[in-house]
């Protein structure tokens, strides 16, 4: 791979201007990886602050807290599972992975995450969100504890590979997320990944398409402004993690998810970051309208260095 330095000339006028004094490196990659490494001073994100264990299982614990009273008092409309009902147009399908071989990582992790998918897809699989009605993953799937069968799974805290019991449910938060994106949903609760934390390898959804997850305040919540109900369903085969996302009438628009302006920046206290937005297409069927819209911004610390060749 070979860098060659050159001054900003990229056709997006708004990177021109906000760009105009930084010094470029670009690389010959792949299409579908429109990365540039950006050495300046903008947008800095703060340098990690490491606590001690003790303070971040009380923080953890506060959150939770005060989310539970969050979950008393609100007057949302919850969607739940209703038995014995399938909706018929398929709106969305994707699948994931389940295994994959990631650097330092112990294979029984990912094996027990399987467990873990399989205990939280029960308590979610089917469930349908009428009209007015709000969706929230860990409300419905509930606190992963040992006493229910969760299994240690691969977690991550400040960047760093752990494991904890019910790890590995970040999967379940970025299918659903990539999903709903692709429908006219609402999603009124995300929390981006802070770290980037493995290189791309044969990565078929942008970087930054995902919904952590941590109980249960780190939530995904997405909800139904339409006039129409929405079904997610969830299921596992032997290789993939799979849903799709069923309505009970055909859609009058079609979405295609990209991303723009995928940066990595060199921060002032060393360290790389990745950066990019997450836009949208729609496009609506029946008067050929086609409008865009960005749905998110991502800013992540990256735990790996960037290929300086």
């Amino acid at each position: 791979m070979s860098a060659t330095n050159n001054w900003q000339l990229d056709s997006e006028n708004r990177l021109k201007t906000e760009y105009s004094s930084a010094l470029i490196i670009s690389y010959n990659l792949p299409l579908h990886l429109n990365i540039k490494i950006v050495i300046m001073e903008m947008k800095q994100v703060e340098k990690p602050k490491h606590r001690s264990e003790l303070r971040k299982k009380l923080g953890k614990e506060y959150f939770c807290l005060k989310e539970k009273m969050k979950w008393v008092t609100r007057r949302e409309k919850l969607a739940k599972i209703r038995k014995n009902i399938q909706l018929d147009y398929l709106a969305i399908a994707h699948k994931s992975f389940l295994l994959r071989k990631l650097k330092d990582v112990d294979m029984h992790l990912q094996h027990n995450k399987v467990t873990n998918l399989h205990l939280a897809l029960s308590k979610i699989n089917g469930v349908i969100i009428q009209p007015g009605e709000t969706f929230s993953l860990w409300q419905m799937v509930g606190r992963p504890t040992k006493a229910k069968g969760y299994l240690e799974g691969m977690t991550l805290s400040n960047g760093q590979v752990t494991s904890g019991t019910g790890g590995g449910l970040c999967q379940l938060g970025n299918l659903i997320y990539w999903m709903t994106i692709h429908t006219p949903l609402t999603i009124t609760k995300r929390w981006r990944h802070s770290y980037d934390v493995f290189p791309d390898v044969n990565r078929k959804i942008p970087f930054g398409s995902g919904a952590t997850l941590s109980y249960n305040y780190i939530d995904l919540q997405i909800k139904n402004n339409t006039v129409q109900a929405f079904q997610i369903n969830l299921w596992l085969d032997k290789t993939h993690l799979n849903g799709s996302i069923c309505t009970e009438l055909v859609l009058q628009n079609s979405y295609e998810v990209v991303e723009k302006n995928h940066i990595f920046k060199q921060q002032w206290w060393g360290g790389y970051t990745r950066h990019n937005e997450i836009w949208r297409t729609i496009s609506h069927l029946s008067t050929g309208e086609i409008s865009e819209e960005l749905v998110t911004e991502n800013h992540a610390i990256m735990m790996y260095s960037p290929l300086l060749e």
